[in-house]
């Protein structure tokens, strides 16, 4: 019996030392995406998944596109599996970054664009944020008129939107450091500055976001085989020039993950598949809608336990 399922894809922050590793050594589709990924880069993708360092890892530059890499090699893992059959992807999503990849596994850009893509999204990132050094941080327990409030009167932005009763901030450094101590006055349970190197989905990334687009111009994005959740719309784009304009505009501007969400569990899916690395969106459907169920296959006893 079938079943369907929307594919989950994520972003920065989910990166682990040793990350794909145990699939690169039992898979050789997985061995085949790595290998293929090593040609296409400019450092060894395979060393910094496997053995980091994590400061090197946690790097932008980095970790985006080994965080792509590792999640196409466990999409790949499982299409070669026996089960694989029965799950049939209605939707794909990803969290920031992982949208590239939701559209790669959509069949909308090509794996050697895609690690391009990524590839250059880091890097620009990373020029960005020595640029404009940012700051960004998670609000809890407050709801998101106080938030935007309190992000008015300090020049903060909200950059995410990921669940119920967790909202990120972003921005200038200072800025943002003005918000958290604002808001910590205004009632939020907690605000906690993030391990990150930049201000992400903020104005910070303006100056990315004009090289990014250059780049876009080079790569060839044809309309989805699977349909694709954008983090900016929180609905399905089908025009290649679409689907560019939010990838760019996705990098200096609010994710609606939550309404992403709330989309495809509208449209009756009630099993999502979420890709390794990690299951950092299986920790954010639970407090969306916990009736739902998250299959996370970030490491191989989960590949197991669907035999």
């Amino acid at each position: 019996m079938t079943r369907e399922v929307a594919y989950l894809f994520p972003g920065q922050g989910s990166q682990f030392t040793g990350m794909g590793k145990d699939l690169y050594d039992i898979y050789p589709v997985a061995r085949r995406i790595f290998d293929q990924a090593a040609r296409l880069v400019d450092f060894d993708i395979r060393s910094v998944c496997f053995e980091g360092p994590p400061a090197k890892l946690t790097q932008t530059r980095f970790s985006q596109p080994a965080i792509f890499v590792v999640s196409i090699a466990a999409l790949e893992v499982l299409k070669s599996h026996s089960k694989s059959k029965i799950l049939i992807p209605k939707f794909a999503a990803g969290l920031s970054l992982g949208e590239a990849t939701a559209l790669c596994a959509a069949g909308a850009i090509s794996f050697e664009d895609g690690v391009r893509f990524v590839l250059s999204r880091g890097r620009f990132m990373d020029e960005a944020a020595t640029e404009c050094p940012g700051l960004m941080a998670a609000v809890l327990g407050a709801d998101l008129p106080v938030v935007e409030e309190a992000c008015r009167i300090t020049g903060a932005e909200v950059g995410n939107l990921n669940a119920p009763g967790q909202i990120i901030i972003s921005g200038k450094k200072k800025n943002v450091e003005l918000a958290i101590e604002k808001l910590r006055g205004m009632g939020a349970s907690k605000v906690i500055p993030l391990d990150v190197s930049g201000g992400f989905h903020s104005s910070c990334m303006d100056s990315a976001c004009r090289r990014i687009e250059q780049a876009l111009k080079e790569v060839l994005i044809q309309q989805p085989k699977i349909p694709v959740v954008s983090n900016l719309t929180a609905d399905v784009e089908e025009s290649s020039e679409k689907i560019k304009q939010n990838l760019v505009w996705q990098m200096n501007h609010r994710t609606l993950w939550e309404d992403s969400m709330r989309y495809i569990i509208g449209k009756g899916i009630k099993t999502f598949i979420e890709f390794s690395p990690g299951k950092v969106l299986k920790g954010l459907l639970r407090k969306i809608d916990p009736t739902i169920e998250t299959i996370s296959l970030s490491a191989l006893e989960d590949f197991h336990a669907i035999d």
